[in-house]
């Protein structure tokens, strides 16, 4: 990690890291896979947006029109450019990752991708934001839904491929939002070309954590979500190859994704407008590009190896409490922060109650993933997640909070 990333200055944009709570308890926020913390400036640059060029885009010929319209493009092009897209026309934006997965579902069915007899893999550790979209299509289609299933140390079983001539679709998650596990997806996209199959990742926990080159990874589609990547809620980006975006079909139908209407039959506009019916989210254009500055003048490779350095840490102490069980795994080699873990003899959402009455934010439940759950034999685990602000400091709090939390239920 280069000497110039300093957590302490980093913490200094997010003013919320120095909430106290309630008992003057300062704020340890342990949650950043479910969402990211804000820095000022992103705030900032939605507040000036609102404040100085509000206006919709593609439509008004005034100034403030004009100058909306350049800001949400410009946010285009900076993740265009951050993601390494091979153009900016490649930037679909929608409202979340889910919207983003189902966009893809849906007009891959309505382009006729699968059929009766053909075969959609996924995994059993996907977020169902990419389980629900392909079942739907596999019913609506009479295509069979297919996964690979998980090792006991909760990475992807790999030997037993499901990837088949009969594919016509492999969708994965480049990271698991539960499990933490970094997953092969160069490997899968590979293995989907092999067969013709068209390739989707859900880059929802990769892009806000690790450098992500998607010319080179060489998808079909890829799937993510703004306030993970410490930008605002209300934005996710699909992107596609540009080709494929062209030959299909319209997800949703209004304003400004049209060539032409007339009563008879309408026309539609090239992508990515073909695919941004109606007012889009400007302001969260506009404040996502200034979560890419963030993120750029950071440096990414500095961020993964700090969250890196960070998780490793988190397991080290984790491991040492007595009954303290990682679901996941337990060694800091191709895994995002993310940690899942039950404790004996307390349930996952009490443990959050107890960690949460000593400051410490958590998750407990599915995260999302029941699938994935199940096949750990567990309901539900507690998660702590940790991002670029996420000090030593904190996750020793954490641990200190689960040593109380067991002493509270005579675990």
């Amino acid at each position: 990690m280069a000497a110039t990333y300093d957590v302490a200055q980093v913490r200094d944009d997010f003013p919320i890291l120095q909430r106290r709570l309630a008992g003057d308890l300062p704020l340890v926020y342990l949650d950043s896979a479910n969402t990211s913390q804000k820095p000022r400036q992103v705030v900032d640059a939605i507040d000036a947006h609102y404040l100085a060029h509000n206006a919709n885009v593609a439509r008004a010929m005034h100034q403030l029109g004009a100058e909306a319209s350049e800001a949400f493009e410009l946010g285009r092009t900076k993740v265009a450019g951050f993601i390494g897209a091979n153009r900016r026309e490649e930037v679909v934006f929608t409202k979340n990752a889910s919207e983003a997965l189902n966009l893809v579902a849906r007009v891959l069915g309505d382009a006729g991708a699968v059929g009766p007899g053909d075969e959609i893999v996924i995994s059993q550790m996907e977020h169902h934001s990419n389980i629900v979209p392909w079942q739907l299509l596999a019913e609506r289609t009479g295509a069979t839904l297919r996964w690979f299933g998980l090792t006991p140390e909760g990475r992807l079983d790999l030997e037993n491929d499901p990837i088949g001539e009969r594919t016509k679709i492999v969708a994965v998650t480049w990271v698991s939002n539960m499990l933490g596990t970094i997953n092969p997806v160069a490997d899968l996209v590979a293995r989907a070309k092999a067969v013709g199959a068209y390739s989707v990742v859900d880059a929802s926990q990769a892009v806000p954590q690790v450098p992500v080159d998607l010319a080179a990874l060489d998808a079909d589609f890829v799937a993510f979500t703004g306030h993970k990547m410490v930008g605002p809620t209300g934005i996710g980006v699909l992107w596609g190859r540009y080709d494929l975006l062209a030959s299909l079909p319209p997800f949703l139908g209004g304003g400004e994704m049209i060539e032409t209407v007339t009563m008879e039959r309408s026309t539609f506009a090239a992508p990515p407008a073909r695919f941004e019916a109606g007012t889009p989210p400007i302001a969260q254009a506009v404040g996502l590009g200034a979560a890419v500055d963030y993120l750029s003048s950071l440096g990414m490779e500095n961020v993964a190896a700090h969250e890196q350095a960070v998780t490793a840490y988190a397991l080290e102490r984790l491991l040492e409490i007595d009954g303290l069980t990682v679901v996941g795994p337990t060694e800091p080699v191709d895994r995002g922060g993310a940690i899942s873990f039950t404790l004996d003899g307390v349930h996952p959402h009490d443990v959050a109650q107890l960690l949460d009455s000593k400051g410490v934010a958590v998750r407990a439940g599915h995260h999302c993933a029941k699938p994935a759950h199940a096949c750990f034999g567990v309901q539900s685990t507690t998660r702590a997640s940790f991002y670029l602000y996420t000090t030593e400091a904190e996750i020793d709090a954490l641990v200190a909070a689960i040593w109380h939390t067991k002493k509270y239920f005579g675990a």
